[in-house]
């Protein structure tokens, strides 16, 4: 099935019912098996090496430029056309058709054919040609005002305020970045066998690693134009906190529903992390001391986190005050025997749903001996083929035994089928509409699990449990999507989303948090239930960081102290 074996010797792993509702999934953080976090322990483990290969900017910004990442056997590049666009046109929706920046991810080294090539089609985006010598297509848009403080600040000698830094974040923020074959980009087979890319997402983490080079370079060079000799370099601290931002809507939804095994890997390796470090039956000094400098600055981190939406700002302020009775608990707690599965426990007992998951955060994060591994296991490199020689009996069987979720609702209330999701025409992306008063529930997109289960098991009834479930899709074909998810449930547990996501009062940004805590976002600023603003890359070590001695593992950032007299440039 293309799932890693669970290991269950060193204890049992938190079941799916458990893990895969969405107010969990709603309370998700990054761990040290996310997907920015893999790229930059790899980039640092192997030393790559980042080269500017060209910078063609005029004085206000707007040109060409090339960087190249060269890692132990290939070498990568991102290729950045920034634009003057008008203040109407810059909107971080879909349908958008200009962007202050749009990039190609180029396979080797582009030569100047590349790069007209490119020039001519890159910026076109979703309407330009692209061959399989680009991995991913991207666009980003400043943030204007921080851009423009932090230019004017730097051109006139002086650092940015640290306080308008903490309150955004970054100075770009991307719109899209599109990967796996879309638009005429490579497919996904043609890099899932290289060792830097197998990894799920792993050249989309890069694209945006170096669209964050740029927007820094960006910055700076801005400000050296209009300020002369008196202009000011951007402090490392500053640049190292600043990320690249990113809106997150429902586009992003569908993906966790069509890709249950991949999924069902992605948890499966969190949950036996969890499961290895609950398992350890003791804490040494240093690592007790280890964790409270580490819990001190997670603490230190969820002060800074600020939103707007009411609802999370409650939960963010039940969790530091859970945080502060963890480090009350952990003086003591942290020198019992089996000292990490006691904290798993305590935190169980008595957190919400979102200090329970940043306590798992915290648990895994100095344990890399034994998670880190796990990060190879995350993949999902074939999908398994329907099984048409199953017999009924052993079908309804695979239902009753992973679907008792999924049948505990009767879909003839008008309450569990109030929402239908489709695809808009007009803007482009996934949306979500009320059954009971929108036109459009005969287009719903096919993301309905938990009722389509239900309804096949109503129809398998009607047959010879002896039969095959090819005879049965010889008379029901409508049903072969269907039969085929539920055949691999037996094998990947953690592949489905255990509520119905068509019932009133479902939040489709518990979904979006935690695809996106799978990348490494760290902080989630929720707009509504159906999209959220994170950052991406806040704290990460900067390109000339990577091959030095330098700690990478750059978990919890805090907004940087403003720099000293003697640290002015």
């Amino acid at each position: 099935m293309g799932c890693p074996a669970d290991d269950r010797a060193i204890g049992p792993l938190r079941a799916p019912e458990h893990v895969m509702r969405l107010a969990r999934m709603g309370s998700s953080f990054q761990t040290r098996l996310s997907f920015m976090r893999q790229l930059i322990r790899r980039m640092r483990s192997e030393r790559w090496r980042f080269e500017r290969l060209r910078f063609d900017l005029d004085a206000r910004g707007y040109g060409t430029a090339v960087y190249a990442v060269h890692g132990p056997q290939r070498t990568y590049s991102l290729i950045a056309y920034t634009h003057e666009i008008r203040p109407e046109q810059r909107t971080d929706r879909v349908i958008a058709e200009a962007w202050d920046a749009t990039f190609s991810f180029f396979d080797g080294v582009p030569d100047d054919a590349d790069i007209e090539r490119l020039r001519a089609n890159t910026p076109r985006q979703e309407d330009g040609r692209f061959t399989s010598r680009e991995l991913t297509l991207a666009r980003a848009n400043k943030s204007m005002r921080l851009f423009e403080h932090v230019v004017e600040s730097l051109a006139a000698g002086r650092q940015p305020d640290a306080a308008r830094l903490a309150e955004v974040g970054y100075l770009m923020r991307t719109t899209a970045v599109y990967g796996s074959g879309k638009f005429g980009c490579a497919d996904r087979a043609k890099i899932a066998d290289r060792t830097e890319m197998r990894g799920p997402f792993q050249a989309e983490m890069l694209t945006v690693y170096l669209i964050r080079w740029l927007s820094i370079d960006l910055v700076n060079h801005v400000a050296r134009s209009r300020g002369g000799a008196r202009a000011a370099p951007l402090n490392a601290d500053y640049a190292r906190y600043l990320g690249i931002g990113n809106a997150t809507g429902l586009g992003m939804a569908p993906f966790l529903i069509k890709h249950p095994v991949l999924i069902n890997n992605w948890v499966l390796a969190r949950e036996t992390a969890l499961a290895r470090v609950r398992a350890l039956p003791s804490a040494t000094a240093g690592q007790v001391v280890d964790f409270m400098a580490l819990l001190d600055r997670a603490r230190r981190f969820v002060g800074e986190w600020n939103v707007d939406d009411a609802a999370q700002t409650a939960r963010i302020r039940t969790l530091r005050t859970e945080l502060g009775e963890l480090e009350n608990w952990s003086e003591a707690g942290l020198r019992r025997s089996h000292p990490w599965d006691a904290m798993y426990r305590h935190a169980e007992e008595a957190f919400s749903a979102e200090g329970q998951e940043f306590a798992v955060s915290l648990l895994l994060e100095q344990h890399g001996a034994v998670v880190d591994a796990l990060g190879d296991e995350m993949s999902a490199p074939e999908p398994p083929r329907l099984r048409a020689e199953m017999s009924l009996g052993e079908l309804l069987g695979i239902i009753d035994a992973h679907y008792g979720w999924a049948l505990a609702t009767d879909y003839s209330r008008p309450e569990a089928v109030q929402r239908f999701w489709y695809y808009s025409e007009e803007k482009l992306e996934p949306r979500v509409g009320d059954r009971h008063t929108e036109p459009g529930a005969d287009l719903e997109m096919p993301i309905a699990i938990a009722r389509d289960v239900s309804r096949l098991r109503d129809r398998l009834r009607e047959y010879d449990t002896a039969l095959t479930v090819a005879d049965f899709l010889v008379a029901a074909p409508e049903y072969r999507s269907i039969v085929w998810r539920v055949q691999t449930a037996s094998d990947c547990p953690y592949g489905e989303i255990r509520d119905n996501l068509l019932g009133a009062g479902q939040r489709p940004v518990d979904i979006l948090r935690f695809k996106l805590s799978f990348f490494g976002v760290a902080k989630f600023d929720p707009k509504s239930d159906l999209w959220t603003r994170v950052n991406m890359y806040q704290g990460a070590p900067l390109p000339h960081e990577i091959a030095e001695t330098r700690e990478t593992e750059w978990v919890f950032p805090t907004g940087p102290a403003a720099p000293s007299a003697e640290a002015m440039p």
